[in-house]
């Protein structure tokens, strides 16, 4: 397997062990999120999300440069 698919790989199953460990943690404040969530439009939604890419993107260039 390839250092990049090893580093996403990694990347995935990292983030899954997070948020299984926000939910496991803070379950009524988890509800809460996502009942704000569906409260937003799509457009917000979109927004916030490009925004977390971006940032994450950034972040893993900043780290592995």
């Amino acid at each position: 397997m390839s250092e990049l698919a090893v580093a996403l790989a990694a990347g995935l199953a990292l983030m899954v062990a997070i948020e299984g460990a926000l939910y496991a943690l803070f379950p009524d404040a988890m509800k809460s999120f996502m009942a704000q969530a569906l409260g937003q439009s799509s457009t917000n939604l979109r927004r916030a999300g490009l925004v977390a890419a971006v940032i994450g993107v950034g972040a893993v260039w900043l780290l592995r440069r």
